[in-house]
């Protein structure tokens, strides 16, 4: 088993291998794990790993609220997450690869990096200005049929792409707009369907990837025939979880 210890950025959001994750980073805790990251030479990679939250609040409070006027803000690596942080976090997160790490004047940060490799949580420390944890890579298994189930997914995400911009009378995309690999389409059509955090959750710690795919060929069908059959969509995803300020 092969494990490593990073810096962890809980987020409410999934992050898949090979997606691009913009952040603005303000916080305190975060600040502190990106000067850290700063301090790693330019030509090595300045990872960290992303897992999604399970319970708890990725922003801790920065000022008392109701109903106690009294409240002491909750500060620390771990606020919000409560007492064992390990329970708040999804078990299954991906690293991610910072190419860019920029500090404004005021001291937050806008920071640019890439999913790479998927990573099992193993326990979380909160000793220090921001979050670690031991994290195991997970090698990525295609499995059965891949190569087959990936061109199955790929045809039945075209179809949903047209379903969501309105255009039954025109083509989105051709076979090369898109990839072929099966882990890399996996990944990329994980993360471009307007699913909630478990399903997508659920689809990043699939044991392999024709189980991904598998799973995603149903969803895309269940979802596309929702679209085809309802005159408008209401913007639910405005409505589910909090909002993200990092």
């Amino acid at each position: 088993m092969t494990t490593v210890r990073l810096p962890l950025f809980p987020l409410n959001s999934v992050l898949f291998p090979g997606l691009v994750l913009p952040l603005n980073v303000f916080e305190e805790r975060y600040r502190a794990m990106m000067r850290e990251l700063l301090k790693t030479p330019e030509e090595e990679p300045r990872r960290f790993a992303v897992v999604a939250i399970r319970d708890g609040h990725e922003v801790a409070p920065s000022a008392p609220g109701m109903p106690d006027p009294t409240a002491v803000p909750e500060r620390g690596p771990a606020a919000g997450f409560g007492a064992d942080p390990t329970r708040a976090f999804h078990a299954v997160g991906c690293v991610a690869d910072a190419a860019t790490v920029r500090e404004r004047a005021d001291g937050t940060f806008e920071v640019l990096a890439t999913g790479t490799t998927r990573v099992r949580l193993l326990s979380v420390d909160a000793s220090g200005p921001f979050l670690t944890a031991e994290l195991e890579e997970l090698e990525e298994d295609p499995g059965d049929e891949a190569g087959a189930l990936a061109e199955g997914v790929l045809r039945a995400f075209r179809q949903y792409q047209k379903r969501l911009a309105g255009a039954r009378e025109r083509s989105l995309s051709t076979g090369a707009d898109l990839p072929d690999e099966p882990a890399v389409v996996s990944y990329l059509v994980a993360a471009a369907m307007m699913l909630d955090t478990p399903t997508k959750q659920r689809l990043l710690q699939a044991p392999d990837t024709a189980s991904r795919l598998r799973d995603e060929l149903k969803l895309l069908r269940a979802e596309t025939a929702i679209i085809r059959n309802l005159p408008s969509l209401p913007a639910a995803d405005l409505t589910r979880g909090q909002t993200s300020l990092n």
